[in-house]
């Protein structure tokens, strides 16, 4: 169903003004959080970057934006606008002349999600510290704005948000299940439309950020919803669309950066059950005390989950399905077979971060209202909310909650498996590989 046949969403859509509004009130907040890492209380539960950035952000994040509307968190994204307007020379209406940057093309051997998918390592590495302190979440909250303003004044485009930026990844990964899509109505129009201003720009709006042709988009992954293409289109050929959930999958990707970016997140997420919500100390103390020889182990030990036994099992898992041998096909049919097959763990990977993200911010959440009043911790009562005690929320349903979300997560797998199978291979290995997944999961959070 065609969203943008609604007269008023598809007038807001081309207007810049609402989004610009958004864009002014979250870079504000955004610059905030930064100050308030590095010149507020040090006490994480209290500091308004930690308590709005990993708590409330997350949770929209991974509870509604994602799984519901894709790409929609980057349509509003802070991040790339100060290098953006630089790159520019302007912060609405395009230029008449185009500001004399670099511009530089990104070199092909880094136009994928390799990275982004470091990037988020990294950060999942030393996640402990960043989630409990201050500082260290507004010096990454600050190196990803000036990454972005210096990646604009040397590339074109949004390079940061393509190829870098560690939030962008994830999100990417998991907008294929989304049921929201940006697409083109008629492709004729796209192979007869000359000068394709919806690629290269025009007086009505600039060449789409995410170096994507609409004309030849099938999937959510790399577009950002930016909307300058809607703007741009002088034939009213793009549309922003409702549709079944999951429906990128159905045409797997084969390319091993994003194979690999199934495996991290699913990874991720449960390393991050065991040592967040966990119950053994010692691995707590692991991720903790970075730089010490217990945290080298515990680096090693992630690493070696994400990169060795994942997708090791999974693809003997894959090697081992009947009608996908060594003899009958090569190694080049279980590669690709790997990474068709590997797409039907991106929506468990999504429902792993759902019941995680689920305990973590219901047993965080009633931080908020004493950050809100107080963000800086420094004595204030804003909104007569500094002094509210901390008290896990809806705790008698959390437990259901997970389960339900694990559930999901498993029979939606299962589903994909049965529809990316290209070679008649029979999905049933890949579904017990997801429900030894979901049982370790299910274990790790109840």
């Amino acid at each position: 169903m065609e969203l943008t046949r609604l007269p008023l969403l598809k007038s807001a859509l081309k207007s810049r003004y609402p989004q610009l509004a958004v864009f002014i009130v979250m870079l504000v907040g955004y610059i905030f959080a930064i100050l308030a890492g590095l010149i507020g209380t040090p006490v994480g539960s209290h500091n308004f970057s930690i308590v709005f950035v990993w708590i409330a952000w997350w949770a929209i994040l991974i509870l509604v934006a994602v799984p519901f509307f894709g790409r929609g968190w980057c349509a509003v994204c802070p991040i790339p606008l100060p290098g953006e307007w630089l790159q520019h020379g302007a912060v609405l209406s395009p230029p008449e002349k185009k500001p004399k940057w670099l511009n530089l093309r990104v070199p092909k051997m880094f136009r994928n999600i390799w990275l982004q998918n470091i990037a988020f390592l990294l950060l999942a590495l030393f996640s402990s510290v960043l989630l409990t302190t201050p500082n260290v979440t507004g010096i990454v909250l600050a190196a990803m704005l000036f990454a972005a303003i210096g990646l604009s004044a040397v590339f074109e485009r949004r390079a940061f948000c393509r190829y870098l930026c560690p939030v962008g990844g994830f999100i990417g990964l998991y907008s294929q299940t989304a049921p929201i899509e940006l697409r083109i109505k008629d492709k004729q129009i796209c192979v007869t439309c000359e000068g394709k201003p919806c690629y290269n720009g025009s007086a009505n709006g600039y060449g789409c950020p995410w170096d994507v042709f609409p004309g030849g988009m099938t999937k959510n992954t790399f577009c950002g919803l930016c909307m300058e293409c809607i703007r741009t289109c002088p034939h009213d050929n793009i549309a922003i669309n409702l549709r079944p959930f999951s429906a990128d999958l159905a045409k797997p990707s084969t390319r091993m950066d994003e194979t690999f970016k199934a495996f991290i997140m699913l990874g991720s997420a449960m390393i991050y059950a065991g040592v967040l919500l966990g119950p053994w100390g010692a691995i707590k103390d692991a991720a903790y005390n970075v730089g010490s020889g217990a945290w080298i182990s515990y680096a090693v030990i992630f690493l070696a989950i994400i990169f060795i036994l994942l997708p090791g099992t999974f693809y003997l898992t894959v090697a081992l399905t009947p009608n996908i041998s060594l003899n009958s096909g090569g190694g080049e049919t279980i590669k690709k077979q790997f990474a068709q097959f590997s797409s039907s763990l991106i929506p468990l990977g999504l429902m792993f971060w759902v019941a995680f993200s689920l305990s973590f911010v219901l047993t965080n959440a009633s931080y908020i209202l004493a950050a809100l009043s107080d963000p800086l911790g420094l004595g204030w009562n804003l909104f007569s909310t500094a002094n509210a005690a901390w008290q896990p929320m809806l705790t008698s349903i959390l437990a259901p909650a997970q389960t339900l979300a694990l559930v999901v997560g498993l029979v939606w797998s299962a589903r994909t498996a049965q529809k990316v199978n290209e070679a008649g291979a029979s999905p049933i290995p890949v579904i017990v590989y997801c429900f030894v997944a979901t049982s370790i999961m299910l274990w790790l959070l109840l």
